[in-house]
């Protein structure tokens, strides 16, 4: 067994020595056989290393001052609000530019949950805005005609119109032209084209259900926020004012869970701090409201991948503040609801997808495979010299 062995590992050798009797003649020893598969195991560990270190997609960051102007940003956001109807909330938006987004309706959605969270819409999108105008007769059979549909129809502004002639046909109409000069419509009851609006009967309806609302915002890149809201929104002067005058005597509960929230495009590898998380309303009394607020401190972010596709985003950071205040509803003096503050970092990071190009693998094997060798001979001839001079001295009886 052993002698096998022993002959196996010469067949191995690599390294043959030339014998000093025959010099045409090479010998094959069994510790150049082990030296052989030391180094070709020593390669192969070397080979799949750097097979890895090539294969291996690295990401390079550098930073520099944003120099970007005029841009749009993209705000994606998706919360789940278990105790508040969608008929209650109102999705506003402005920035220190003086623009202002009041009840914003377009690609934002909401869905209705039942108190246990199931969904009462059966996953159909509702956008947000303005509720569908009952029919001509209103919900009630019995109720009188809408003279708002009336063909030839035109409602007064009640004062608001910008030009001469002007007519406001349904509710949000005449909100809008409110809006415009800044004024504010607290009492519905007394405009013609909201008397069958239906807005607090379906308010009562809601109560006790929760809202799923999500969608996109697209905002000047300048600092500014973003809320969810009780009660419709209006512009006074400089005063951004919710009318709550039909939730009279009530608590809001915004407890909510940030499903998603995202500042463009997300890349390979992106963390948004928020996603996931769930924040639940402790209030030591039933009359007590929550405001809770996220100041997010947004850098602009691009992305390059290996095919040199560019993806312009933002990361961002977030400090979270909460404060328990009695609800406007009850006579407090602070807005409940959901915030978000934002503000742009001048500093902008760039990702750049990198990895080890074919010819500095191909040279990188060269290396291994020469440089393997080459010690490997060094050492055989080393142990193969010893070897003989030591066998040397036995045959003349010099090694004691």
């Amino acid at each position: 067994m052993a002698s096998s062995l022993f002959v196996g590992l010469k067949r191995l050798d690599a390294f043959p020595k030339q014998r000093e009797e025959a010099a045409e003649f090479f010998n094959r020893t069994a510790a150049g056989g082990a030296i052989t598969l030391v180094s070709t195991l020593f390669m192969a560990i070397l080979f799949f290393s750097e097979l890895r270190l090539f294969t291996k997609v690295t990401t390079v960051n550098e930073l520099s001052v944003d120099t970007s102007r005029g841009e749009i940003l993209e705000i994606h956001f998706d919360l789940t609000l278990p105790h508040m109807p969608c008929s209650w909330l109102s999705v506003d938006a402005m920035d220190i530019s003086g623009e202002v987004q009041l009840e914003v309706d377009h690609d934002v959605y909401k869905r209705r949950l039942s108190a246990d969270g199931t969904p009462l819409d059966d996953g159909v999108k509702h956008e947000v805005g303005p509720r569908a105008q009952l029919p001509a007769n209103g919900s009630d059979p019995d109720s009188p005609p809408d003279p708002t549909k009336v063909p030839g129809y035109c409602g007064s502004c009640y004062g608001a119109q910008s030009r001469q002639g002007q007519c406001c046909n349904t509710c949000a109409q005449v909100r809008e032209a409110y809006r415009t000069k800044g004024w504010a419509l607290l009492d519905t009851e007394k405009v013609e084209q909201c008397m069958h609006e239906g807005y607090k009967e379906e308010v009562q309806e809601q109560k006790g259900e929760g809202c799923h609302v999500w969608g996109d915002l697209h905002i000047n890149k300048v600092a500014g926020n973003f809320h969810i809201a009780p009660g419709r929104s209006f512009q006074q002067g400089n005063m951004h004012i919710h009318d709550l005058s039909p939730f009279q005597g009530q608590a809001f509960d915004f407890s909510h869970t940030v499903n998603r929230l995202t500042f463009g495009r997300e890349y390979p590898g992106m963390r948004n701090p928020l996603d996931g998380v769930a924040v639940k309303q402790s209030p030591t009394e039933d009359e007590t409201s929550g405001l809770y607020q996220y100041f997010l401190k947004v850098v602009p972010t691009t992305y390059v991948d290996l095919r040199n596709r560019t993806i312009h985003t933002n990361q961002f950071s977030v400090t979270e503040h909460f404060r328990e205040t009695a609800s406007p509803a009850m006579g407090g003096g602070q807005l409940p609801g959901v915030f978000l503050f934002y503000d742009l970092s001048p500093i902008k990071v760039r990702f750049q997808e990198s990895r080890v190009s074919f010819l500095s693998f191909l040279t990188s094997l060269c290396a291994i495979i020469g440089g393997v060798f080459t010690v490997s001979g060094i050492i055989d001839a080393t142990v193969y010299h010893g070897q003989q001079a030591i066998k040397k001295k036995l045959d003349l009886g010099k090694l004691s």
